[in-house]
């Protein structure tokens, strides 16, 4: 299972907690966990990634171990302690103003 953390206008679209457990198919990428998250909470399609390019949407960071893996290769294996649960994968919307 891997441990998911939404910030909270994606919980509220996504009608959930702001931890949430889901099961991918194959190794633990982003690619994988993204595609069981839009797949578990459909209401998410579009939100974290492009429907045509599935690229990260600009205001969107990733986080798993403190280390950002934003700009990570989206089949780039994720860390062990994430892939075993230990550990969450953590959705963050970045901010930006002047």
């Amino acid at each position: 299972m891997i441990r998911v953390i939404l910030p909270a206008n994606l919980r509220t679209l996504a009608k959930t907690e702001s931890e949430v457990k889901i099961e991918v198919d194959g190794p633990a990428t982003q690619r994988s966990v993204l595609t069981a998250l839009e797949t578990r909470y459909p209401a998410l399609l579009g939100t974290l990634r492009d429907h045509v390019t599935e690229q990260r949407r600009p205001f969107v960071r990733f986080f798993a171990c403190e280390e950002d893996l934003s700009h990570e290769s989206p089949d780039a294996l994720l860390p062990e302690p994430v892939a075993n649960g230990t550990e969450p994968f953590l959705v963050v919307g970045a901010l930006a103003g002047g």
